[in-house]
């Protein structure tokens, strides 16, 4: 990250660590990393108040669940351990007012998540999911071809990473070309809200998160509209006219569902790859590796790179009844904070965690988050997506290596703005 130094406390014990001040998210990853492992150290998870909000009251605290094995429980018990009361993107209870834009089924519960985890499920079907990926070689070929075009010293985040999970999602959903940059500002601005380069005035997230919402919103609701008397082949039009026992999806869930889509599903593979283009750099001798043999190591090193980048950093979970866990009660009401960073990091699972192996197995990272029904829907998609990247970069620009990362400031994505890059 390119800033001033800082005069900061050294974290010398857990009790050093405090998740929710915004100043732990601005340490260098080697301090977060020894902060996560103190914590992971500890008989019980640590407690934390919960952070001030300027649109939402301050809640009664959480605990902070770093350790894999405690992570992956929670994950299989969605009936004790619920996503819908308040939103579980969220630490504190999300607004009112926000859930028309964020309401989508990832802060959701069964049945209602269910049934709208079916209908979308059911748009992505094997021939639309196959159509993708030929859209994803031909996307990846062009922005390479673009990158060979404009030579060294561009910015590799938004001139590459980012590009290619955010032309497949608005090709998806058939979204105009020309609405792209759009698109890409508006999930900056949802996503990177603390960060100063996204929402100048600090003083004005609430009403910048629901300009964005509403825009995102608006957006896809009136090319669905269209949509539903001009069908075409794209997820708009299956989603618009899928009717699954009956069931549709309302313009406000639609919304919703595309704001997901399109945050999650262009943020984090944006900043895996970005992530992962930043591992080879330091560490040329696994890249040697990886290309000695391209296709059948693509797959470990993509889940190795996923491990290690983490885009999501955290979920939140709110306890529907008491309920012991590894030797701790937790009481009804309590809430509880996945921690995803750190339990892919954890000694227990990882052996040499911190270190990058392009041949790590077993590999049971929690990158696409915890098993359960909130497993993360375009799971494969990203696979894919990261995987066509890679291999168009070290076959055809073997030598590109980037510079020092420029950090998004969010205790919520694991994301890079910007970073040159070289070849």
């Amino acid at each position: 990250m390119t800033s001033q130094p800082v005069e900061r406390t050294p974290i010398r014990s857990a009790a050093d660590v405090n998740l929710t001040d915004w100043d732990f998210w601005a340490r260098p990853m080697e301090e977060r990393e020894r902060a996560f492992a103190l914590l992971r150290g500890l008989e019980t998870p640590a407690f934390f108040a919960e952070p001030e909000s300027p649109f939402a009251t301050v809640g009664p605290g959480y605990y902070a669940l770093a350790r894999h094995a405690d992570i992956v429980e929670v994950s299989r018990n969605p009936e004790i351990f619920c996503s819908g009361d308040g939103g579980s993107t969220n630490i504190i209870d999300m607004p009112a007012e926000f859930a028309e834009y964020f309401g989508s089924m990832i802060n959701m519960d069964d049945p209602r998540h269910a049934r709208l985890r079916r209908i979308v499920s059911r748009a992505f079907t094997p021939r639309m999911i196959k159509q993708f990926e030929a859209d994803v070689e031909a996307a990846a070929a062009g922005i390479v071809d673009d990158l060979l075009e404009t030579g060294p010293g561009c910015d590799f985040v938004t001139e590459v990473a980012a590009r290619l999970p955010l032309k497949i999602i608005c090709d998806m959903m058939g979204i105009a070309e020309r609405d792209y940059g759009f698109v890409f500002d508006r999930s900056n601005i949802i996503l990177g809200a603390g960060d100063p380069e996204y929402v100048a005035d600090q003083e004005a997230i609430a009403t910048a998160l629901l300009s964005a919402g509403m825009d995102l919103q608006q957006l896809v609701q009136e090319l669905a509209a269209h949509r539903a008397d001009n069908p075409t082949d794209d997820l708009t039009s299956a989603l618009v006219n899928a009717n699954i026992d009956g069931e549709r999806l309302t313009a406000q869930e639609l919304g919703s569902f595309f704001i997901l889509l399109v945050v999650a599903g262009n943020e984090t593979t944006r900043n895996a790859i970005s992530y992962g283009m930043r591992l080879l750099t330091l560490h040329p001798e696994q890249r040697r590796l990886w290309t000695d043999d391209l296709a059948a190591r693509t797959p470990g090193a993509v889940e190795e790179i996923v491990r290690l980048a983490s885009p999501v950093n955290y979920m939140r979970r709110k306890v529907t009844r008491d309920h012991e866990m590894n030797g701790m009660l937790y009481r009804k009401g309590e809430k509880v904070v996945l921690y995803y960073w750190s339990a892919n990091r954890d000694e227990s699972v990882f052996t040499d965690p911190l270190r990058f192996d392009i041949l790590r197995d077993p590999n049971p990272h929690l990158g696409f988050g915890g098993p359960g029904p909130h497993f993360c829907l375009g799971a494969h998609l990203a696979r894919r997506e990261i995987s066509v990247m890679f291999r168009e970069l070290l076959t055809r620009v073997p030598g590109i290596e980037v510079g020092e990362p420029e950090l998004l400031f969010s205790s919520f994505i694991n994301g890079t703005k910007h970073m040159t890059c070289t070849f």
